[in-house]
């Protein structure tokens, strides 16, 4: 038996439970005044009758606006990844602007701790109801974290977690999993040597996201029965120059490395090296479909990209923010994107 929300239906629940009608009221509202007795038997028969109250309906008869706010990076020189976020944000933006909800858009600069701080403190100056955050600048993100669960606004991490903070949800890849089959994807061409780089290119490469990725790289070539040399390369200047510095010098020092596994966006940074050099030997295997990469992994110097969905990310974050504050529908406490591989032959029918 399905109902539409309307009276009927509380009159109905009412008769079965043997309550009131203002009772079923309180309970499908989430009031209080109900015993956990009742409350309980009352559920009972609205789970039995597949009960919906029409959420929408009294949610805009109440006039009431609610406002998101979203802190997430801006697309850089260095790579246009954030692009696709923003434009599944957008997209949800048209979507539920015409149901008394607004959305903010505050963006930062990934090499600037002062652009996220100015980012915050613009945020704070207006009373948001919920806020969706790509946290970056850790000790930053925590100070901000820490304001918002003194406000009570819930908060949606999308594209890497802080596992320690009680956000409402995270929208993003499963890092470990991720990390597992980069390795995978570099052990299809080891040779002999089974001698790989594993490289971050951040200014911040121990968060939880870089660490979780690791792990699961190295998990892989733990459970191996033919031993690996795993080199770990930090480059925490990401210009072009500095990342061709360190490159050159982490080849020269160990000229027999077969594969090279790079956690983030900005791989095509490297295969510009090895391009330079003269290295087409080297398996490549890094992150994202940005256009800077499209164009190494059309010429075969990267080899995969493990891709996130990242224009869903941006979607399902407002999504889950609208559901929660403004409908007061439940969501998923974590929400994993796909793990998507692209290669030289199935780019061009990518999307």
């Amino acid at each position: 038996m399905k109902n539409n929300g309307s009276l009927s239906g509380v009159k109905e629940i009412a008769r079965l439970a043997n309550v009131s009608i203002a009772t079923v009221d309180r309970v499908l509202h989430n009031r209080s005044g109900v015993s956990p007795k009742t409350k309980k038997k009352i559920e009972a028969i609205i789970k039995e009758l597949d009960y919906r109250p029409n959420i929408l309906a009294s949610r805009l008869a109440s006039g009431k606006v609610f406002h998101i706010a979203v802190l997430i990076p801006k697309r850089s020189e260095r790579t246009d990844f954030w692009e696709a976020p923003l434009k599944g944000i957008e997209r949800a933006q048209e979507e539920i602007r015409a149901y008394g909800v607004t959305v903010d858009i505050f963006q930062f600069d990934l090499q600037s701790k002062a652009s996220f701080v100015g980012a915050v403190a613009a945020v704070k100056l207006k009373a948001y109801d919920g806020v969706l955050l790509a946290p970056a600048f850790l000790d930053e993100a925590e100070s901000f974290l820490s304001y918002c669960k003194g406000k009570e606004i819930p908060f949606v991490f999308i594209d890497s977690n802080m596992e320690n903070q009680p956000s409402l949800s995270y929208i993003g890849p499963p890092l470990f999993q991720s990390g597992f089959l980069g390795a995978r994807l570099c052990d299809f061409r080891l040779g002999s040597a089974r001698k790989l780089l594993l490289v971050h290119i951040s200014k911040q490469p121990d968060t939880y996201g870089y660490a979780q990725i690791e792990k699961g790289f190295r998990a892989y070539f733990e459970g191996q029965s033919l031993p690996s040399d795993i080199l770990r390369l930090v480059i925490d200047r990401t210009d072009e120059e500095s990342v061709a510095i360190s490159l050159k010098r982490a080849l020269l020092q160990h000229p027999d490395v077969e594969a090279i596994f790079v956690t983030n966006s900005r791989v095509f940074l490297v295969a510009q090296c090895l391009e330079g050099l003269g290295k087409s030997g080297i398996h490549l295997v890094g992150y994202d479909f940005v256009l800077q990469n499209q164009e190494f992994l059309r010429s075969g110097v990267i080899d995969f990209l493990i891709c996130h969905k990242p224009e869903e990310q941006g979607y399902k974050g407002i999504m889950n923010l609208y559901h929660h504050v403004s409908l007061k529908l439940p969501v998923d406490p974590v929400y994993y994107m796909p793990i998507d591989i692209v290669t030289k032959e199935n780019q061009e029918f990518y999307r």
